[in-house]
């Protein structure tokens, strides 16, 4: 699955969170393929129709479509319902809020906030650390467009993208021993219920499924997301 990250406005006035009932808007990476290499077609064939003859066209049009191909697919792409098989049969368990900030306080708990760093310096829990799980695109190539181009399609114009570097940067960061409390803005669940029989994906259960696929073996999820936390009036500190 590919994952775009979309932010939806709170009714609440406090600005500690605007924005973090924020969730990931989920979908095929066909889909997204589809979609990209399509956009980036209509843009392109205009312009090789009126460089080329009529019977050169198709050829080219074709090349233009290999070029925008998506690379192979990523751990974090893997269907949800794999993810989730993985993280129940690890026993990836969900904490609340104030259990999360006990379990930080008296066991020396790791709170791994994995929003964007923009997010995290606003505002986050006093002694998190920030590996933001998905960043901007930074690239220029042929896919990178594609993917600006179906992003613009959904009306968001700071596309984001997997970031490569997050379990190195973990692992830098964190022991593999550690007790970690994986979070963002808004938790998803693997709980199943009448509307969500196989519950929510959400960026932080896409990093635990990553940081358990990758030794790591006390690995937690909060549940309801740092959203739940500031509207608790937890501890909050924020970063100029």
């Amino acid at each position: 699955m590919a994952a775009i990250s979309t932010l939806s406005s709170s009714s609440s006035s406090s600005s500690l969170y605007p924005n973090f009932q924020s969730s990931p808007l989920i979908f095929s990476s066909k889909s997204v393929r589809d979609l990209s290499s399509y956009l980036f077609a209509v843009r392109t064939e205009g312009y090789v129709r009126g460089r080329l003859s009529s019977h050169q066209t198709v050829s080219r049009s074709l090349k233009v479509l290999n070029a925008a191909t998506k690379p192979a697919k990523s751990p974090a792409e893997e269907e949800w319902k794999v993810k989730r098989e993985l993280l129940l049969q690890k026993k990836v368990r969900s904490v609340d809020v104030k259990e999360a900030l006990r379990l930080q306080k008296e066991n020396n708990f790791v709170i791994l906030d994995v929003r964007p760093e923009a997010e995290f310096k606003e505002a986050h829990p006093p002694g998190a650390i920030n590996v933001q799980i998905y960043r901007l695109i930074k690239e220029w190539t042929a896919w990178d467009i594609a993917r600006r181009a179906a992003f613009a399609f959904f009306g968001i114009f700071a596309g984001t993208e997997e970031n490569p570097e997050f379990l190195q940067i973990v692992e830098s960061k964190i022991d593999k021993n550690a007790k970690i409390i994986v979070a963002c803005s808004a938790g998803g669940t693997t709980k199943p219920s009448q509307s969500l029989p196989e519950g929510q994906q959400s960026r932080s259960l896409i990093a635990a499924y990553l940081l358990v696929l990758n030794g790591y073996t006390n690995v937690f999820h909060l549940e309801g997301g740092l959203y739940s936390w500031f509207k608790e009036g937890l501890p909050t500190v924020s970063e100029e």
